[in-house]
């Protein structure tokens, strides 16, 4: 099944099919940025019933080369079955189109990418024949942007910079810049931007983080991200006020029974009992309050 990373890591490159020439220049080589972009479809199955689908495939056009494809592809761990898999495409697509073929991969972590930009020959080593040395963007080459200027500079990189760094300890500043930014910038900008960065971090920690910034910072639209968020914020507001008072029910109960058997109650007892805001350990109080023979002894397995 397809994931949400997945999914950020190659349609934020249909959302804006220049970022491959802003990308490019981290990645050690200069593209220019094209003139004309257009979707193509990514289905490259032949009549053979094997079916064989890029994830992106764009056609780019520039103001002083000619065209050329650019196939994208999200990786989320090793597969040795994918250098034959893109061998394919790059051969196929070159062969249909006639058109250059450039491959991209995306990853989110230095394992995966390490891997990834291993070249592969299809053929014996002293016949190399076809090999296959993607492009690989990741956590290693992929900026770390936690100025708001420069991610207000190029938000969707900024986002892609989130997505590649999404397991790196530096993701969190990098959120915090992008949200920042993005409260300058219009719904439908930032829209797609916070949906993009949201599947991208998936269910790894900083994806809590994302949600909270969004629902602060970027209050001013409405998405299912930032509604999910204020929800969960409501609920869990209304589920400390339930323990607090719970936890206030169980300490005068604890205090009234002390009271009621003629306990002496001094004053540090009263106070800690009263200003314990833990349900589960005022349940122990609670039980060893019947039967403790001084009221200091109802701490005594805390």
């Amino acid at each position: 099944m397809v994931s949400p990373p997945h999914e950020a890591m190659h349609r934020i490159f249909q959302h804006d099919p220049g970022l491959f020439s802003r990308v490019s220049r981290f990645l050690g080589v200069d593209i220019p940025a094209p003139v004309k972009a257009t979707a193509l479809p990514t289905d490259l199955t032949e009549a053979n019933p094997v079916e064989r689908r890029v994830d992106t495939l764009l056609r780019l056009e520039t103001a002083y080369q000619g065209p050329y494809l650019l196939a994208v592809e999200a990786q989320g761990k090793k597969h040795p079955d994918k250098p034959a898999s893109w061998a394919y495409y790059t051969a196929y697509l070159w062969t249909k189109y006639r058109l250059p073929t450039a491959l991209l991969v995306v990853c989110q972590d230095h394992a995966t990418a390490r891997w990834t930009q291993q070249p592969v020959s299809c053929g014996p080593p002293q016949l190399p024949t076809l090999t296959v040395q993607p492009l690989v963007a990741g956590p290693h080459n992929m900026p770390v942007i936690t100025d708001p200027d420069e991610a207000r500079s190029d938000l969707v990189l900024a986002s892609l910079a989130a997505i590649t760094h999404a397991a790196e300890p530096d993701v969190d500043a990098i959120l915090k810049a992008l949200s920042t930014a993005l409260r300058d910038a219009p719904e439908d900008i930032a829209k797609p931007l916070v949906e993009f960065t949201a599947q991208g971090l998936a269910k790894r920690p900083a994806k809590n983080l994302w949600r909270k910034l969004v629902a602060v910072d970027l209050s001013f639209y409405k998405s299912y991200l930032a509604e999910e968020v204020r929800a969960e914020v409501r609920a869990e507001v209304r589920e400390e006020v339930r323990t607090e008072a719970r936890a206030e029910s169980r300490a005068e109960d604890i205090l009234l029974i002390l009271e009621q058997r003629g306990l002496d109650i001094a004053e540090d007892v009263r106070s800690r009992v009263t200003h314990c805001t833990d349900p589960e350990l005022l349940r122990r109080w609670l039980a060893r309050a019947v039967t403790v023979p001084k009221a200091e002894e109802v701490f005594e397995d805390a």
